[in-house]
């Protein structure tokens, strides 16, 4: 695959582990979600794995050792969590009133249970698919017309046209972005952590 120019921008501005990550199945995991994957975060899992962007961005990937940053787990725990919540009344973001939508997680912001979805519409290529942000103990819904890798890389120059992150923008204020990898944030025992990310 050539690399994406969002990708050489964000590796300047975030440099990836120094050993590369573990190589991904991606015709096993995209055969496990019941869907192809975006060309750029494929390009972002092998180029950086599982992990935090600036303690704040957790990225999933395939086959994470950790149940928390595992993209297979988490779609299968946020499916179950959201259908929940929708049966019990919770208003549903109107890009999922479309016949055949859904939305599968690629990130999560990190200690606030807030998600990053892919809005995957009928017929749409996995390119195409956009951004939805959901704040985790609300019902509330932030569409972004763009890809994940470019609102990562937006978020993280904090260019991205967001009411969130706050913490990320007022609080570590970082000047030099850092990337750590989930096993070097949960520890490198490669015991997968069966705990749910949330309860909400």
């Amino acid at each position: 695959m050539t690399a994406l120019p969002a990708l050489d921008s964000l590796v300047r501005l975030c440099p990836p582990p120094a050993d590369p990550p573990p190589s991904v199945d991606w015709a096993q995991a995209e055969g496990a979600l019941g869907t192809a994957l975006p060309a750029d975060y494929k390009q972002l899992v092998e180029r950086y794995g599982a992990g935090f962007f600036d303690e704040t961005v957790a990225l999933l990937a395939p086959d994470c050792a950790f149940t928390k940053c595992d993209l297979l787990a988490q779609a299968t725990e946020r499916d179950g969590v959201l259908a929940g919540l929708w049966e019990v009344g919770e208003e549903k973001p109107p890009g999922l009133l479309e016949a055949g939508a859904r939305i599968l997680p690629w990130a999560y912001q990190e200690g606030a249970g807030a998600f990053l979805y892919w809005l995957v519409r009928p017929g749409q290529h996995p390119d195409e698919w956009t951004v939805l942000y959901n704040e985790g103990q609300g019902p509330l819904w932030e569409p972004h017309d763009t890809g994940c890798l470019a609102f990562l890389l937006a978020v993280l120059k904090g260019t991205a046209e967001t009411a969130y992150f706050g913490y990320l923008y007022e609080v570590l204020k970082p000047t030099e972005h850092r990337f750590v990898t989930a096993d070097e944030f949960f520890g490198t025992s490669g015991r997968r952590d069966r705990r749910p990310l949330s309860t909400n």
